[in-house]
């Protein structure tokens, strides 16, 4: 199992929260590596995130949830 991690987008403030915005894979759903699966922000940065492989999404964090930046926001089970 591969843990998703939410990027670390204030190199200033390393446990700052931030909210995943969206996520554009469903939970359950095959990715394949490189896909985009969410998006994230921290105060008004934004940014994407990849799947880092194939697999089985699992959403750790839902929707419009708060969490520290570095923080496992999903995981992906290989098939």
């Amino acid at each position: 199992m591969t843990e998703i991690a939410f990027p670390t987008l204030s190199e200033n403030s390393p446990g700052t929260e931030g909210v995943v915005s969206t996520w554009f894979a469903e939970d359950g759903s095959s990715v394949a590596a490189g896909d985009l699966v969410a998006e994230v922000a921290v105060d008004k940065v934004d940014a994407e995130v990849t799947a880092p492989e194939s697999g089985t999404l699992t959403q750790v964090v839902a929707e419009g949830g708060v969490t520290t930046q570095g923080s496992v926001i999903g995981t992906i089970a290989t098939d």
